[in-house]
């Protein structure tokens, strides 16, 4: 499998894939390429339906202009903590970006989030992010904000009195309860059509069945919520009480 960055060739081949309708994966094995490649590439520049070859390839060289602009020559880029490859890091930071636009967040927001997630103290200042992604502060104080919005994100004053801004445990539960609420008022809006289209209408019993499905899954889904947090993310201190309990004496 060919390994190294995509040429403008391939960037051809892959523009010319999605006007056909190809999907990624096919597009992937024809280039003999992995599929979560393709898929970066396509979703940072422009999406399926906005992907230009040729604008893809002027991206990426200007990118790489800056990586080494910010490296000067002589010397060394700092290395990841624990002995991570740079590289590789960027390479998993890209694919988590992409999975979060995939699921509907614009890339800016992305972006944040996969820099948070994968960062060891899990938060940062909005000066650390503008330094870590290359971005003005007002494109951060805007993802900052929508993330927030969304239950997406915390934030938090440390001993410096600076905001920082937090993915932990807590936050991804209140991600899930937020979106079981937002579950909740569509089955509502569902079942008002009912009454509105009549009961005995094919129509009717359409939004009916939609309602009864969100319920049924937002129901599981806050209950599974709650119980792996209650069983997953356990304190540690409860979690070494009942460890250090003696077992039953059995005789």
């Amino acid at each position: 499998m060919p390994g190294g960055r995509l040429t403008q060739q391939e960037r051809q081949q892959i523009a010319l894939g999605l006007a056909d309708g190809i999907a990624y994966a096919e597009i992937a094995r024809r280039l003999d390429r992995p599929t979560s490649t393709i898929t970066r590439e396509v979703m940072r520049n422009g999406g399926p339906t906005g992907y230009r070859a040729d604008l893809a390839h002027r991206a990426t060289e200007r990118r790489a202009h800056r990586r080494r602009q910010a490296t000067p020559r002589g010397l060394r880029a700092p290395e990841e903590a624990h002995g991570r490859d740079p590289e590789a890091v960027r390479e998993y930071e890209e694919t988590f970006t992409t999975l979060f636009m995939q699921q509907g967040l614009p890339k800016m927001m992305s972006r944040v989030l996969t820099c948070l997630y994968t960062n060891d103290a899990g938060s940062l200042t909005a000066s650390e992010l503008v330094q870590r992604l290359e971005v003005s502060p007002a494109s951060i104080s805007k993802a900052i904000t929508s993330l927030e919005g969304q239950g997406l994100i915390r934030r938090e004053r440390d001993e410096r009195r600076r905001e920082r801004y937090v993915v932990d445990n807590d936050v991804w539960y209140q991600g899930m309860i937020a979106a079981a609420r937002a579950n909740v008022q569509l089955a509502e809006t569902a079942r008002q059509g009912v009454s509105v289209l009549g009961p005995d209408t094919p129509a009717a019993a359409r939004l009916e069945n939609i309602a009864r499905f969100v319920d049924f899954v937002t129901e599981s889904l806050t209950r599974a919520a709650e119980q792996a947090r209650d069983i997953l993310f356990a304190r540690p201190e409860a979690a070494s009480g009942s460890a250090d309990t003696a077992p039953p004496d059995r005789g």
